[in-house]
């Protein structure tokens, strides 16, 4: 005991000895006009010859372009300091003909950014709000609306996604690093991802406000392309894009100037979190070379999203041991370019292609032991379990679902429609298909145990069953709730096709529909 006293009297100790390096002191001034990037990169470089420190920011509008943080240095914003991203993209660090955003940061250990403050992208001066983004991947031909999908109803840009300018990449970017702490701060309005890990091990990032223009396209909130040993916790995302990524890419044209990213993603902890994302709340895997295995995603709040919780493979690596519980999840239809299509859980896995090398990938990973457990949705589409016959979803769980499956008054312009971006296959990019409560295929060990489905004024013919499972080998449902849609005569609580070894414990007086399957 006597020692752990020690240890925290030595560290209090030297927090309050930490030298303290203000920016103002070397230059820096806080008028919201002037650049002060070589101001405050000199702050943070005697920081670390001193062998490291507070960088203070006080209170003032800093502008600045791209900054290099170190290693043991802690930037720390006051209240009422904002750090605010130049206007003029020749501010930025230029790569590979694009250009970093606010903070580049590589081979470094024991980084802070703490404080009350601001960090300001300034993103809204690298879009053109005035126009909306068109639909580019696999276009809208298979879809059941065709040249009407995600049409704006009353004029104007409806829901976005803005149009971008020639802007600068990730706000935030960490690469190779260890022992990353961000906390508290508020970050706002990025002009693209707004944090980047990419082969960083040991990272909290806690208690920050991540707000971006929800109209704004590729406006991440955290993404995390490589990176071990990651906790997410208290953060407060909403993004114009997705809130949280979590991949393993080798390497990415997203990414720029970044080579030999070679390592997994594993040993992520995303807790007590509200999200909010035009696009996924949080997104799990998507080209991924590497695997990404041990996610844990609990306590936490997903609202006004297009799409909740989407777990994702059309690469080589594979993604294991996701453990999802304790979770709110309410997600829409939207207008506009958005991936995502209200589903409140998707998980896929088809063939995709890697966009910067125009080739197939040569052999699919697999999607296994994932569990949804104690999760409460309300959503205008369904929970997608979609294989395929290369790449068979193993042990995939629900325990403990609530679903009340919505009316959404953009049906007539979205619903009806399954959306796959990604895939090789510009058919199954975005197609229509009759929506059940859950539709799962190419699945092997799957359990949907105490799961309740309600239907709330859902007016569509294109509703259909309460569960729909095809191609698949062991399967369990037991103690279903619900049935098929009530406006559909059609419709069953249960409709079962082409597979083997289904355990059923339902209700009798469910009427249920086998095709071809076999025990």
């Amino acid at each position: 005991m006597k020692t752990i006293f020690a240890l925290i009297i030595l560290f209090f100790c030297f927090s309050a000895n930490a030298e303290t390096f203000d920016i103002t002191k070397y230059g820096a001034i806080g008028d919201g006009k002037t650049i002060n990037t070589k101001a405050i990169q000199n702050t943070i470089d005697t920081c670390f010859k001193n062998g490291g420190g507070i960088v203070l920011v006080p209170t003032g509008v800093f502008m600045t372009g791209t900054l290099n943080l170190k290693s043991n240095v802690n930037l720390h914003l006051e209240n009422g300091a904002i750090l605010k991203g130049s206007a003029d993209l020749n501010d930025y660090t230029p790569v590979n003909g694009v250009h970093y955003g606010m903070f580049f940061t590589e081979n470094s250990e024991n980084i802070t950014i703490s404080g009350s403050g601001n960090i300001d992208a300034n993103g809204a001066v690298f879009f053109d709000a005035t126009k909306a983004k068109k639909i580019e991947w696999g276009g809208t031909s298979g879809t059941r609306q065709k040249e009407n999908f995600r049409k704006v109803i009353d004029g104007g840009i409806g829901d976005g996604p803005i149009v971008p300018k020639e802007r600068p990449y990730q706000t935030l970017i960490f690469s190779k690093c260890k022992r990353i702490t961000i906390k508290d701060v508020f970050i706002s309005n990025s002009t693209f991802w707004t944090i980047l890990m990419a082969d960083c091990d040991s990272v909290l990032i806690d208690g920050i406000r991540l707000w971006t223009n929800m109209l704004t396209p590729n406006a991440d909130g955290i993404d995390i392309t490589s990176g071990n040993n990651i906790t997410i916790s208290n953060c407060d995302i909403r993004t114009g894009d997705d809130a949280i990524i979590v991949v393993g890419y080798a390497s990415h044209f997203e990414v720029p100037g970044f080579k030999n990213l070679r390592h997994s993603s594993e040993n992520i902890n995303i807790v007590n979190c509200n999200l909010q994302s035009a696009s996924s709340a949080i997104r799990i895997g998507y080209f991924d070379h590497n695997s990404v295995r041990n996610i844990n995603i609990s306590n936490c709040n997903i609202t006004n999203s297009t799409r909740g919780i989407g777990i994702f493979l059309r690469d080589q690596g594979s993604l294991e041991n996701i453990n999802v519980s304790n979770v709110n999840i309410e997600t829409k239809l939207r207008t506009g370019d958005w991936w995502g299509n209200g589903e409140p859980i998707h998980i896929s896995a088809v063939r995709g292609k890697v966009k910067v090398a125009g080739t197939e990938t040569e052999k699919l990973g697999i999607i296994k032991n994932v569990t949804f457990s104690n999760i409460n949705c309300k959503a205008e589409n369904g929970i997608l379990v979609y294989g395929s016959e290369e790449s068979v979803l193993q042990n995939i769980n629900f325990k403990n679902v609530t679903f009340d499956f919505i009316d959404s008054k953009l049906n007539d312009v979205a619903g009806g429609n399954i959306d796959l971006r990604g895939c090789l296959d510009e058919k199954q990019q975005l197609f229509q298909r009759d929506i059940p409560g859950i539709y799962g295929q190419y699945v092997d060990g799957l359990t949907i145990e105490d799961f309740k489905l309600t239907w709330t004024k859902t007016r569509m013919p294109y509703f259909t069953n309460g569960i729909e499972i095809n191609n698949f080998n062991n399967l369990r449902i037991i103690n279903f709730t619900g049935t098929g849609s009530p406006i559909n005569k059609n419709a069953v609580p249960v409709l079962l096709e082409n597979g083997t070894k289904a355990t059923l414990n339902v209700d009798k007086k469910l009427v249920t529909k086998l095709v071809n399957v076999k025990n």
